[in-house]
């Protein structure tokens, strides 16, 4: 029976990925940062499931240092899906809550695989990270998250070739708009952003603001289930060969597409009107 360890599990994505592995036979062992997430997740994985909770934020030293100790001696797959979006523009964002962006999503998925590394080597095991198109096109307003995958590639893409001769594979995932909290919550996260801003960039950025919302309400009407990428990331856990990157959903190809044809100039014209990024009045 192969065994994983999926972070970010208590829901979206994660959640989703832990569900579907456990019901396929896998032995589950899912990080979530409170006991009534794990709760949760073990009675919806039901009874005979061998899904096994672990208090595991990506940020905390002690329970990274302890990690090891929850794991089994060989561990065939780690699902690195733990992450966090912090939006406005660059100009405004709080240091802090940079520094915390590139916590969770850099050097958390980075802690987490040295923390398993021993027993994935012993399993001539496989690493996949939840990235985002986020991570090979930039969106105005989500510069921080964009940074934060476009840093987690790099670091995913050096593991690839220095895990080759343990024939440890490591493989990215990079969904487009999935329908989970993070969109469903989107507006919310809007709202939050523009009161973290001082008066004086709230006044600069009021029309990057307003197009901000009026891409997200577009977005949410056009996210597709999670299941998607659980059907990629089973793909990239089980074949022989997996791919370096798996692109999931129409949106996330299309940027692609775009960032790879147009000339810069123009495809920053064209992410500007998309998110409704007009010059201020």
């Amino acid at each position: 029976m192969p065994s994983v360890l999926v972070t970010g599990a208590a829901r979206g994505i994660g959640r989703a990925i832990a569900l579907q592995l456990a019901a396929d036979g896998w032995e589950v062992h899912a990080g979530v940062r409170r006991p009534a997430d794990g709760e949760a997740l073990t009675t919806a994985a039901g009874p005979g499931a061998r899904l096994a909770p672990v208090l595991l934020d990506v940020t905390d030293a002690a329970q990274l240092a302890s990690l090891p100790d929850a794991l089994p001696e060989r561990l065939d797959a780690l699902v690195n899906n733990a992450g966090i979006a912090v939006g406005g523009p660059v100009e405004g964002i709080g240091l802090d809550a940079l520094r915390h962006q590139l916590e969770v999503n850099v050097v958390g998925p980075v802690a987490v695989a040295q923390a398993a590394l021993p027993a994935l080597r012993a399993a001539r095991g496989r690493i996949v990270f939840i990235s985002s198109i986020g991570g090979r096109v930039t969106s105005p307003m989500l510069g921080a998250y964009s940074a934060s995958k476009y840093g987690i590639e790099a670091l995913a893409d050096a593991l690839r070739v220095e895990l080759r001769p343990w024939d440890v594979k490591v493989a990215l995932v990079e969904p487009g708009a999935i329908d989970t909290d993070m969109w469903r919550g989107a507006m919310d996260t809007a709202d939050a952003t523009e009161a973290s801003l001082t008066p004086e960039h709230r006044d600069l950025y009021a029309a990057h603001l307003k197009g901000m919302r009026g891409f997200i309400k577009r977005v949410q009407k056009q996210t597709i289930p999670p299941q998607k990428v659980v059907d990629v990331v089973l793909r990239a856990l089980t074949s022989d060969r997996p791919r370096a990157r798996y692109v999931v959903g129409t949106d996330a190809r299309v940027q692609l597409a775009m960032s790879t044809a147009l000339p810069t100039p123009a495809m920053d014209a064209a992410v500007g009107k998309l998110m409704g990024l007009g010059r201020p009045d």
